[in-house]
């Protein structure tokens, strides 16, 4: 599968790199976003968020599983870390999101990799650098 790769050196570059990447959605899609702790899922998020024109303050829905933010599109922003099967996501509505008009960003989709067979998804992995002192990280796109 081909991708695309960005390498950004701040959070602020992660930032612009989220903004960057929301000109190419659209209402309806679907992106996943993995990375590790601390690796800039939310921060890329924001950047999405921001390029949507919305101004609530965007933080990561570690344990409510989902935060619904309105802009020129709504955005669903999933964190998914804590769930362990597809019943679970079936149970909280997941896919009653999946096939609305709003942009679904779900962080930690690699847990559950069998909730997106037959969706059409935007896959996003943020790779931390091997350098422990650095903030470099490595951007990897790719489409559905």
């Amino acid at each position: 599968m081909d991708y695309s790769k960005i390498t950004v050196n701040t959070p602020e570059e992660t930032f612009k790199a989220g903004y960057e990447f929301a000109k190419t959605l659209k209402a309806g899609d679907i992106i996943t976003l993995d990375g590790d702790l601390g690796a800039g899922k939310t921060v890329f998020t924001k950047g999405i968020c921001h390029y949507f024109n919305v101004t609530d303050y965007v933080v990561s829905p570690t344990y409510t599983i989902v935060n619904e933010y309105k802009g020129d599109i709504s955005v669903y922003h999933f964190d998914i870390y804590r769930i362990n099967d597809e019943e679970e996501l079936y149970n909280i509505g997941f896919y009653e999101y999946l096939d609305n008009d709003g942009i679904k960003i779900i962080e930690w989709a690699k847990n559950v990799p069998e909730a997106f067979l037959g969706y059409n998804v935007k896959k996003i992995e943020i790779i931390k650098d091997e350098d422990l002192m650095s903030y470099k990280r490595y951007i990897k796109i790719r489409e559905g």
